[in-house]
């Protein structure tokens, strides 16, 4: 039985400041914001990717801490290039690391505006051989968008 993780809660305390930087400055797809009376839940989905990240305010939501989520990880193919995009859109990004020269080993990394952080690793095998294949995703690569 293959189980694939399709969504990650992420804590924040401003909704639409949150869906602004992860859509215009970070570049993740907008599935759908959804409000009601009773909830307001937005999913977001960088290119590329089988998982998505879902923002509101609904009970599992309400139980984080918004900017307690460390050490998110997105992959790319091209780190450099990523890092040169977010600081074209307004992301403040970390230095690149190498901490070993494989292919795997280099990153960088940014908050949002609550302070949840995120990894970027290389990985330039991802280049030829996504996760997802391109033609499936109708989304394109995350890198050089």
């Amino acid at each position: 039985m293959d189980w694939t993780l399709e969504v990650v809660v992420l804590p924040v305390s401003d909704i639409e400041r949150a869906v602004a930087f992860y859509r215009d400055q970070v570049g993740f797809h907008l599935d759908h914001d959804t409000r009601n009376e009773h909830m307001h839940a937005v999913q977001l989905t960088p290119a590329g990717s089988g998982c998505s990240i879902v923002i509101g305010d609904l009970p599992a939501q309400n139980e984080m801490e918004p900017g307690s989520m460390k050490g998110l990880q997105l992959v790319v193919a091209d780190a450099e290039a990523a890092r040169q995009e977010l600081l074209d859109r307004g992301v403040e990004v970390s230095d690149l690391t190498v901490i070993t020269e494989a292919d795997g080993g280099t990153f960088f990394g940014f908050k949002d505006p609550d302070g949840n952080s995120w990894a970027v690793q290389e990985i330039k095998a991802r280049a030829e051989t996504p996760l997802i294949p391109r033609e499936h995703s109708g989304l394109g690569t995350w890198a050089g968008r």
